[in-house]
């Protein structure tokens, strides 16, 4: 049990790397969709790049949008219109009719009794169908439905009803000469004040009605038998080999799967996004070893990937037209911020091609974001430089437009059908891209990374440690500088980061403020206290100024990429001085209590300080200064570094190492403001 503790202990951060690599594969797999994926991609009027295609099982043709709502308008135009009928209102106006009858002929008239007699065949004549509440405005030959007491009474069309606007005119029709004028204008009044509205509509039955024949709509049209033909080889795309193919396809994309079939998708899905960020923990442990080695590193990384296509897949489920709105850009920005380019441009590859499984015309989309994960890399320099932001942004966007545009012109052969609007959503999609500065500062809290905005803040000579270094060590201040000078001209010569250098470089002696006369460069009043300590005692307050410096850079919460300046600034190189001096007064002197404690470099960066430190701390003991002596004084104390071994764990090589030196022998020479030396 104890041997298995301790291999797990051994091997902890390779096991963690394991679990977030199933985790985070899990989580991307759990995004997708778990249906089958349509393999072919194919265009109205374009011929059928593919092999022939035979159904692979059986499927209905889908109607076209186009078909379904004519239907729909037919059924809107045949539904027939509920009313509700009242059959007692007929009764009601026969009893009013017998009574007040009388009451307007009072007087005596030849044709009473068969005016009388008419007046009650009006009324059964108009409410024979019925008489509306309201005029509606339905055409003459709608079908009319009336039901009383939820029985239909009768069923017809709807000019057979009287509206009330009508009801004037038909009794003038009625009553012509049938009677005088003055009778006519007497049963009209009558007519008039008894008469009432029987037929009144039933929105709620009418709708429900019409809802319900509206739902048996058919979406399919046919079917298609599996192994029947679709479409061959270099046949043009029509009307409808393009509705069988998005029926195949809708099909494929919407099917429900059974168990057997669901697990094997999820399987599939799993194996290919397995794949890929496997060949990203390859890429790590083979070109990027530093960053595989960190955990938090790796953690941030592959948290970025699985951010983005969880953005992109919220956006997709919402609308899938807005999905050009992610910015997926921030990606290889925030990447490179922290990292290098390559590792930005790699990883948004994979994360593109990842993507690829859930987006619309994946091929395009595609396409479109490489290009401008390329033009990200290529353009963003300096991204502390807000300009710099701006400018790349503007043209990240215009990639997009531009690519979009032709995309557009090769799959509708014109321009006046053109979506404006989709090029509102690049516009977006660059704003949104701006957010990464304040992104960039969030991680940089989350996960204790260091970016190049946070180093331009470091490199302040106004920060409070800084300040407080020229204070109490402006002999260590004045060198640092000078250091940082050197080390940043080298950088720019071999492209390593300037800027880290820099930083590494003003903070790489602050352990110097603890007993900062006991370094001669704040020695100003000729006293040296070292001879008042012996040789041993020396070299620790010497070797000490790293542990001390350590200590104050936590302190001060310096990030870990600053303080490995301070770790190997001096590597595992010894205080020559007092030891040669130990030993000449004792023979038995132990090399390794003369020796800083290290590690040695471990970067271009960190062996360019190194070199730079050395150099330019010696360099104060040269006297008459000329070009040769400079020459070789910097080749005596990088050689002799180099034999040392102190550059074996960087990545440096022998041509950059002859870079930097004479980079550092012409920044010498300007210093001592010397001149070519001409042959006399």
């Amino acid at each position: 049990m104890k041997e298995l503790l301790n291999k797990w202990y051994r091997n902890h951060a390779l096991v963690y790397k394991i679990l977030l690599f199933l985790l985070t594969t899990l989580f991307i797999v759990y995004l997708f969709p778990k249906t089958g994926k349509f393999r072919y991609s194919f265009e109205k009027g374009k011929p059928w790049q593919s092999e022939s295609l035979l159904a692979p099982f059986n499927f209905a043709i889908q109607k076209t949008q186009e078909e379904i709502n004519e239907e729909q308008l037919e059924i809107e135009n045949n539904a027939s219109v509920y009313f509700d009928i009242d059959l007692e209102v007929p009764e009601t106006v026969k009893l009013n009719y017998n009574a007040k009858f009388n009451e307007v002929f009072n007087d005596s008239i030849s044709s009473k009794k068969d005016l009388f007699t008419k007046g009650n065949d009006i009324i059964k004549t108009l409410y024979e169908n019925g008489i509306l509440d309201t005029d509606y405005p339905y055409s003459n030959d709608k079908p009319v439905v009336l039901v009383a007491s939820n029985t239909v009474e009768k069923r017809l069309e709807y000019k057979s009803l009287i509206e009330i606007n009508q009801l004037r005119d038909r009794l003038e029709s009625y009553l012509a000469n049938s009677t005088s004028s003055e009778n006519k204008n007497r049963m009209i009044s009558l007519f008039f004040d008894i008469i009432k509205p029987n037929v009144t509509l039933n929105e709620t039955l009418t709708k429900t009605t019409l809802e319900e024949e509206l739902s048996q709509i058919s979406l399919t049209r046919g079917s298609i038998d599996k192994d029947q033909l679709i479409i061959s080889k270099g046949q043009v795309v029509e009307d409808e080999e393009y509705n069988i193919l998005k029926s195949l396809k809708s099909e494929y994309e919407s099917q429900v799967w059974n168990t057997a079939n669901y697990n094997w998708v999820l399987v599939a899905y799993t194996l290919l996004v397995a794949l890929a960020l496997l060949m990203l923990l390859l890429f790590l442990q083979k070109y990027r070893f530093e960053v595989f080695q960190n955990n938090t590193k790796v953690t941030f990384i592959f948290f970025n990937i699985a951010l983005m296509i969880l953005l992109t897949t919220l956006v997709i489920n919402y609308n899938s037209q807005y999905i050009y709105v992610v910015p997926l850009c921030i990606l290889p920005l925030v990447l490179k911020a922290f990292f290098d380019a390559r590792l930005g441009l790699f990883a948004h590859v994979l994360t593109v091609l990842l993507l690829g499984f859930i987006v619309p015309n994946s091929y395009e989309y595609m396409f479109l974001q490489i290009i401008a994960g390329i033009v990200t890399i290529l353009t963003v320099s300096e991204l502390y430089k807000r300009a710099n932001l701006f400018i790349s942004v503007g043209q990240i966007t215009l990639i997009y437009i531009i690519a979009y545009f032709a995309f557009f012109v090769i799959h509708e052969g014109q321009i006046t059908t053109l979506k404006w609007d989709t090029f509102g959503l690049f516009i977006l999609c660059g704003l949104a891209t701006l957010f990464v500065q304040p992104l960039i500062y969030i991680y940089e809290k989350i996960f204790g990374l260091v970016s190049d905005v946070s180093l331009l803040e470091l490199s302040d000579t106004n920060t409070k440690l800084l300040k407080e270094l020229s204070n109490k060590a402006p002999g260590t201040f004045h060198h640092s500088l000078n250091v940082a000078n050197l080390a940043e001209a080298s950088a720019n010569e071999i492209g390593a980061n300037a800027m880290l250098v820099r930083v590494g470089a003003l903070y790489h002696d602050i352990g110097k403020m603890k007993n900062p006369t006991y370094f001669t460069e704040n020695q100003s009043n000729g006293i040296n206290p070292h001879d008042e300590l012996s040789s041993s005692e020396s070299a620790m307050i010497i070797v000490d100024h790293v542990l001390n410096g350590i200590e104050i850079a936590k302190k001060y919460n310096l990030p870990d990429r600053v303080i490995d300046f301070i770790r190997t600034h001096h590597g595992t190189s010894l205080v020559y001085y007092f030891y040669m001096k130990e030993k000449a007064e004792n023979n038995t002197a132990k090399i390794e209590d003369f020796s800083y404690p290290g590690p040695k470099p471990f970067s271009k960066e960190t062996a360019i300080l190194m070199m730079c430190d050395s150099v330019e701390a010696a360099s104060k003991s040269l006297k008459e200064p000329t070009t040769t002596k400079i020459n070789d004084f910097v080749e005596n104390i990088i050689n002799k570094q180099m034999e040392s071994g102190q550059f074996l764990n960087a990545n440096i090589t022998f041509k950059e190492i002859q870079s930097i030196k004479k980079v550092i022998k012409h920044k010498l020479a300007n210093i001592y403001h010397l001149r070519i030396e001409y042959p006399e």
